[in-house]
C-alpha cells in the first residue's frame, strides 16, 4: 500500500512539474514536425541566403535572430542585412560599423526604427565587433509611398541617383501571388491594386540588394518582417526570379495559445517556424 501511495505521489509530482514547464518557444519544420535548434543551424550553414522572418515587436524572435547569427558565424562567413535599414542610409550605417560615428550620430543621420536600440542594435553591434558587412536592403519609404499612391509608374519620375536605391525598373510583378492577393483582401480594398505593388517594390528591392552584396562562400543573413518571405513568396520569389538555384532558407514566426501542438494552417509557411505563446510580452 505504501508503495502504491508513493507511486501515485511521484506521478502527481511529475505532473505538477510538467505543467509548470513554460518554454518560450517551440521550433517546427515546414510540415509541422518538431525540430531542434541545432538542426536549423546546420541547415542554414548549407545555404546561400537565410531570410529570417520576424514579428517586429516579438522579443523571442529578436533573441533567436541574434543567437542564430552568432552560432552560424562560428560555422560560415556571413554578410548581414535587414529590412529595417533603407538603402540610402548605407553610408551612415557603414560609418557606425567602422567607428567613425557613435549611436547618437547614427540616429541623427539615419532613419532608425523606434525599437532599434532593443531589437536591432545587438545585430548591428555584432557585425561591428566581428567586422562583418551590414547591408541596408530596403527601398526608401518615401519611394514605396509613391507606389502606394500612384503605382509603379510614379517611380519613372525619380532621378537616376534616386533610382540607385531600389531594384532596377521595371520590376517583375505577379498580382496573383497569394500573399499580395491576401494583403489586398485584408485591407478591404483600401489602397486598391497599389497596396500590394508597394509591398512588391520593397520585396524586389530587398532581393536586389541581397544578390548585389552576396559574396561567394558567404551566407547572407537577412532580417525582415515574416510577411516579406512567408510561403516562399515576397523576397524569396524575387530571389528565385534572378537565381533559381540559390539555396535559400526561410524562417517565420507564429503565435499560438498552445505551443505543444502545431496549428495545421501554418504548414509550409517557412522551412523553420518559431511558435511563440500568444501571451509573450512585446517590445512595443
Amino acid at each position: 500500500m505504501q508503495k502504491l501511495i508513493l507511486s501515485i505521489a511521484i506521478v502527481l509530482f511529475s505532473t505538477i512539474l510538467f505543467s509548470q514547464n513554460k518554454p518560450a518557444y517551440k521550433l517546427y519544420n515546414a510540415n509541422g514536425s518538431k525540430v531542434s535548434y541545432k538542426k536549423m543551424i546546420k541547415t542554414m550553414a548549407k545555404s546561400d541566403v537565410v531570410l529570417f522572418g520576424e514579428h517586429h515587436n516579438n522579443p523571442i524572435v529578436h533573441w533567436l535572430q541574434l543567437e542564430a547569427t552568432k552560432d552560424l558565424h562560428k560555422l560560415q562567413k556571413l554578410t548581414l542585412g535587414a529590412e529595417m535599414f533603407e538603402a540610402d542610409n548605407q553610408l551612415p550605417l557603414n560609418n557606425y560599423l567602422s567607428g567613425e560615428i557613435d549611436e547618437k550620430g547614427l540616429d541623427t543621420l539615419a532613419r532608425l526604427w523606434n525599437n532599434f536600440r532593443t531589437d536591432y542594435k545587438p545585430l548591428v553591434d555584432f557585425a561591428k565587433t566581428n567586422n562583418l558587412k551590414f547591408i541596408a536592403t530596403n527601398i526608401p519609404r518615401k519611394f514605396a509611398s509613391l507606389v502606394y499612391k500612384s503605382g509603379f509608374e510614379a517611380l519613372d519620375t525619380l532621378t537616376v541617383e534616386e533610382k540607385y536605391w531600389m531594384a532596377p525598373l521595371p520590376i517583375k510583378y505577379d498580382a496573383t501571388l497569394p500573399g499580395y492577393v491576401k494583403m489586398k483582401a485584408m485591407m478591404g480594398g483600401h489602397g486598391g491594386d497599389n497596396l500590394p505593388k508597394a509591398q512588391a517594390i520593397k520585396d524586389a528591392t530587398m532581393a536586389y540588394f541581397i544578390l548585389k552584396n552576396r559574396q561567394k562562400n558567404n551566407i547572407f543573413m537577412h532580417y525582415n518582417g515574416a510577411y516579406h518571405s512567408d510561403y516562399y513568396e515576397g523576397i524569396y520569389w524575387y530571389l528565385k526570379q534572378e537565381q533559381i538555384a540559390l539555396k535559400t532558407v526561410t524562417v517565420s514566426v507564429v503565435e499560438q495559445q498552445n505551443l505543444k501542438k502545431f496549428n495545421k494552417e501554418n504548414k509550409l509557411k517557412a522551412d523553420f517556424i518559431i511558435v511563440v505563446s500568444e501571451t509573450m510580452t512585446k517590445t512595443y
